[in-house]
């Protein structure tokens, strides 16, 4: 084999790994935004870059995978069913007491399947992985509980917050329901 053959097939396994990791990592973008959805965009717009978007959502996916998350038994899911009841009740006369026992049930679902329960943020983020559609709807009604302890939310913003809370309450006793995005 002489010298430019040798380079010929040199260039062209460069080239092969080159095509083969250039395919490697469309996929694997194609994967994280097919599961994420809005929440790659949203990421990505955050952190101002796909790369490092895209290795944050996989440092979540392995976290997620260090979790023993599971499903609730059947008697812990109805019951907390009916505290959801209760609470979507009781916003008729006390809206404020309401949201914030909403957010309540939401944390003690995750608890109960075996999130950490830690900072908002971190919650957001594990819940991401598995309940990517809704995880906007959460932040969106952590905001607005956050604008009430603050005097700074109506009626009708808490209603969207417990809209918002119910489509992850469900997604997280497994009813996964239609999403209804309330106007605000």
């Amino acid at each position: 084999m002489n010298q430019t053959t040798a380079m010929v097939l040199i260039f062209g396994l460069v080239v092969a790994l080159a095509i083969a990791w250039m395919y490697f990592r469309h996929k694997r973008s194609k994967d994280l935004r097919t599961h994420f959805g809005p929440e790659y965009d949203r990421l990505i717009h955050e952190r101002g870059s796909r790369g490092r978007a895209e290795a944050e959502l996989g440092q979540r996916e392995q976290r997620v995978k260090r979790l023993s998350i599971r499903p609730l038994p059947r008697d812990v899911s109805t019951r907390y069913a009916q505290k959801w009841n209760d609470q979507q009740a009781r916003f008729v006369d006390e809206p404020k007491a309401a949201v914030i026992e909403a957010d309540h049930l939401v944390e003690e679902v995750m608890k109960e399947r075996g999130y950490p329960v830690g900072e908002f943020d971190q919650r957001a983020a594990d819940v991401s992985v598995d309940h990517p559609r809704v995880v906007e709807n959460y932040r969106a009604a952590h905001e607005i509980a956050i604008r009430d302890q603050r005097g700074q939310a109506s009626t009708e913003d808490l209603r969207a917050a417990m809209i918002y809370y119910r489509d992850l309450f469900r997604e997280l006793l497994d009813e996964p329901a239609p999403m209804e995005v309330p106007s605000r």
